[in-house]
């Protein structure tokens, strides 16, 4: 009689067993993309996915040192302890060279190699082409957006997102949209009218100052359609977190459909520079631009 009453646990604790690790194999299996990326957000243009790979990186190399310390310390706990029959101090050591040289030489590299590849990443994410397919220049106020299409000579006016944490419909629609054409190298310049903004949209994995006075610029190229939520990510005053904006990448022919209504609908010309608080300076160390925000190619420049 007792044997039944014996197996019924083990029986339990083998099905728990299973059943545990059933979860988690669909747990890790619902999570392998966001795993695979970092927990990054999706990238939707060319560079993304070089960020994603150095993001992964340091994280992999951060946690291998970690293992390797963590391995030591728990190491020393165990073959250096206190043991009961142990009534004198252990022998003390001053120093010891090679130690010391290894734990000296090890982070500078790692630190040099970490410094190199951030570097290379970041000269790629602001690399320049000299002819962008479309250029938009991103205009930050307080608190939306306006957006200039240069080339095309047509421009978005955004008002504030007010009350739009409350989650009534329809409220998204009223964000500013930039719309860009898939599969295409576009330019932002950036320019502020009052104060610091910070242009970020999460899917470009990267962003960048929007400050009164000073143009930025990056470039990205887009690789997929969609729409994607921006925001400012530079704590700019009261109404900072209602400061957002909608990415639409579409198809070369509604993109040109979108420009030609905005010229119907009359938003053709550009948002001039009247209403900024701040006139630009010129960078002795950066782009030149002319009246128009267009890039001064370096045989034009004039010098001071």
């Amino acid at each position: 009689m007792p044997r039944p009453v014996e197996r019924a646990p083990r029986r339990t604790r083998r099905f728990s067993l299973v059943a545990a690790a059933v979860a988690a194999a669909l747990l890790l299996s619902g999570c392998g993309a966001q795993l695979q990326r970092g927990y990054l957000p999706e990238p939707v243009t060319e560079i993304g996915p070089d960020t994603i790979a150095f993001w992964n990186g340091t994280w992999i190399a951060a946690l291998g040192v970690g293992v390797v310390v963590w391995g030591l310390i728990l190491w020393c706990l165990v073959a250096y302890r206190r043991r009961e029959h142990d009534t004198e101090l252990p022998t003390q050591v001053r120093y010891n060279v090679p130690l010391e040289i290894l734990y000296t030489i090890v982070p500078v590299l790692m630190v040099a190699v970490l410094f190199g590849k951030t570097v290379e990443l970041q000269n790629a994410q602001l690399h320049h082409d000299e002819e962008p397919d479309v250029i938009v220049n991103v205009v930050g106020k307080k608190w939306s957006w306006d957006f200039n299409y240069l080339n095309e000579d047509v421009h978005v006016t955004g008002t504030q997102a007010i009350d739009l944490s409350k989650g009534e419909p329809g409220l998204r629609e009223t964000l500013p949209t930039m719309v860009l054409p898939v599969d295409s190298r576009v330019e932002f310049v950036l320019t502020a009218r009052d104060v610091i903004h910070s242009f970020f949209v999460p899917q470009f994995l990267q962003k960048l100052d929007v400050m009164p006075g000073r143009i930025n610029t990056f470039q990205v190229t887009t690789t997929e359609e969609g729409r994607y939520t921006g925001k400012c990510a530079e704590l700019c005053g009261a109404y900072h977190a209602q400061m957002l904006f909608e990415v639409e990448v579409v198809s070369q022919e509604e993109y040109q459909a979108f420009i030609e209504q905005q010229r119907q609908s009359g938003h053709d010309g550009l948002l001039g520079s009247e209403l900024n608080q701040y006139d630009y300076y010129k960078d002795p160390f950066g782009d030149e631009f002319d009246e128009d925000l267009n890039r001064v190619p370096p045989e034009q420049r004039q010098e001071d």
